[in-house]
């Protein structure tokens, strides 16, 4: 399955998604187009972020969220080529022609979708700072591995005091990150949605990943720019964590608009 949000001119604004979902008697028919859809070439169903209340003039109850089948006519994805990182992971551009689809396959209440939207954020923000901790600590792992290994100046490079510090300041920094992750995980298994927790735990391990795997890359010296050591693919993987499920600036409007209480 995949999650069908972002549109060529609605990516941190949400609200401002435009793909239509039309009622018409038993029916909804979806027009427009989604960009950066994760699974959008192989799921065997979206759910899909619609714009169903145009008239209504508050922008949190304009969506609704419809379940798409992919083998509806209608339905279109072309898969993305050429990204940076996270190759493996399937991203499409996916377009809708007058898919048609029941009115059972609206999720939750009508209208409500911008809602249903924010708490699923708050779900998701949280195993992408995971996803940041555990590329972390890979990338930690394996540069303490490298330095054990590699010699300079008649002796490994694990013995350089400046190496240690390095070390022992990402070791800080990916505990603080994973720390902060069980927090936010901790409440949303308690059903206690923290919005401003999440947020916190996912700009932090996501900003943490980026820091970390470019000082691993750094002791790593010229080997690290090369695919002889997979490193260069943490390195490359790192940085679309602060960009996907909310950028690292939506992050901080997140915290900081909780933290001064204002909704705009």
């Amino acid at each position: 399955m995949g999650f069908s949000i972002t549109e060529p001119e609605a990516g941190s604004d949400t609200a401002s998604a435009i793909t239509t979902a039309k009622r018409f008697g038993d029916e909804y028919v979806i027009n427009g187009n989604k960009v950066f859809i994760t699974n959008g070439t192989i799921a065997n169903f979206l759910l899909v972020y619609c714009l169903t209340h145009p008239e209504e003039t508050s922008r949190s109850k304009r969506h609704s969220i419809l379940l798409v089948e992919t083998d509806r006519p209608g339905y279109k994805a072309d898969r993305i080529h050429g990204k940076m990182g996270i190759r493996a992971s399937d991203t499409a551009n996916v377009y809708f022609n007058d898919v048609r689809v029941p009115k059972e396959n609206l999720v939750g209440v009508e209208g409500n979708g911008f809602i249903q939207l924010m708490g699923f954020f708050d779900h998701s923000r949280a195993w992408v700072a995971a996803n940041g901790v555990g590329l972390a600590q890979g990338a930690m792992e394996q540069a303490i591995n490298y330095v054990k290994k590699r010699k300079q100046f008649g002796r490994t490079i694990a013995s350089f005091q400046i190496t240690q510090f390095k070390l022992a300041e990402i070791a800080t920094l990916i505990e603080t990150a994973r720390s902060l992750t069980h927090k936010a995980c901790w409440n949303i298994d308690r059903g206690n949605l923290d919005t401003q927790l999440s947020a916190m735990a996912k700009w932090w391990a996501c900003n943490v990943a980026v820091k970390v795997v470019d000082e691993a890359l750094q002791l790593h010296g010229g080997y690290g720019y090369i695919d002889d050591y997979s490193i260069e693919r943490f390195y490359r993987a790192a940085k679309v964590l602060e960009i996907y499920e909310g950028t690292k600036e939506v992050d901080k409007m997140a915290i900081g608009r909780r933290l001064l209480r204002v909704n705009e």
